[in-house]
């Protein structure tokens, strides 16, 4: 895990409901093992955000939104 995923790791982990913090880290290890083989797609990403915002706590699924769709798509293979 880079620093940029440590830290992302830790704002999410801030921000998920306690029952579903297995869960989060779960995924949130799944999309960045799809970062470093490459295959972190728009369509990953599609399927991925869906499946974070079940987990995480309601006051916070417009932060993370927003945050998603803000560096999302920096991390997209073929993006950069």
């Amino acid at each position: 895990m880079n620093k940029g995923q440590e830290k992302f790791f830790e704002f999410i982990l801030e921000r998920v409901k306690e029952d579903k913090r297995e869960e989060a880290k779960a995924l949130l290890a799944e999309s960045f093992q799809k970062q470093a083989d490459r295959m972190f797609t728009p369509e990953y990403l599609a399927s991925f955000a869906p499946r974070m915002m079940a987990v995480l706590k309601p006051e916070h699924i417009e932060e993370v939104k927003a945050i998603m769709a803000e560096y999302g798509s920096s991390f997209t293979a073929g993006s950069k």
